[in-house]
């Protein structure tokens, strides 16, 4: 079995994609972008894909929700793997005068406030994914760079670790979806089960978005996040993502909202595992 994550190896998707499938028989293939990794699966290149959809302290991870909004048909989310993030700052060589660092956009966001206190002066260059920095400073030794990224990366590639957990906030996750047909048997506990819908509102139905929820409300199902993302069509127009905990009455939910007008997207129906 090969399961496409974002790489290279040692990223936090890697890590997530190693605690889900860790029987050394499955294969698992690393690609360049979130893009990337969801094209893999839709090519049939890969049996599952794991991407990142949401940390807790930038949010969501736009790159995969409007793809697979937008561009993706019939992917869905068979399960949510949530991992706690660390992000350590490494270089070549402890004592560099770093003038550069590299990392993905989201843990350059969870860091920034330790970079720009101990580094004001280093410039920040954006990568697809933290292992790719880590990677990269570890090519250009003669360089004065420095990566943030898990510590797996500073093992796998080499490199010294000179400042840890500098990420702002402590109680730092990340949700990773994995995509697929099926559900995988995954040696992780499970803390709930959730569904995620996207919804695109009619324009004649005033109210739309409360009405909406008061359907959710109706079936007594708990929303666990609420989020607008633009249609890329028109200024203003906007779809919503939506979370909540699961319920029996998923299909009876989906009916009485299209009954509104409402389009509804199922992006999945799944289990939550904790690492």
């Amino acid at each position: 079995m090969k399961i496409g994550y974002l790489g290279p190896k040692a990223s936090f998707t890697y890590a997530t994609a190693r605690a889900a499938f860790p029987d050394s028989s499955h294969q698992l293939v690393a690609f360049d972008s979130i893009t990337e990794v969801i094209r893999s699966y839709e090519q049939g290149l890969v049996d599952y894909a794991i991407v990142p959809v949401e940390n807790s302290i930038e949010g969501s991870v736009h790159q995969t929700v409007d793809y697979l909004f937008l561009q993706a048909e019939q992917i869905r989310a068979q399960a949510e793997i949530v991992q706690p993030i660390k992000q350590q700052l490494m270089a070549t060589r402890a004592d560099k005068k770093i003038e550069k660092i590299f990392s993905h956009p989201q843990a350059i966001a969870q860091s920034l406030k330790y970079v720009q206190h101990h580094f004001p002066n280093a410039k920040i260059e954006s990568t697809d994914s933290t292992a790719y920095a880590a990677k990269f400073v570890a090519e250009h030794p003669e360089k004065n760079f420095a990566a943030i990224a898990p510590v797996a990366s500073s093992l796998e590639y080499g490199l010294t670790i000179i400042a840890q957990d500098i990420q702002e906030i402590d109680e730092n996750f990340t949700r990773f979806w994995l995509l697929g047909q099926t559900t995988p048997q995954i040696p992780l506990p499970v803390v709930m089960e959730k569904m995620t819908l996207a919804l695109t509102l009619p324009d004649n139905l005033p109210g739309a978005l409360y009405k909406a929820l008061q359907i959710f409300a109706d079936f007594g199902i708990n929303l666990t996040k609420i989020e607008s993302r633009p249609l890329k069509t028109f200024l203003g127009e906007y779809f919503f993502l939506i979370d909540a905990q699961f319920s029996e009455n998923y299909l009876y939910l989906i009916h009485a909202l299209e009954k509104l007008g409402i389009t509804v997207k199922r992006l999945g129906k799944y289990k939550v595992y904790k690492m």
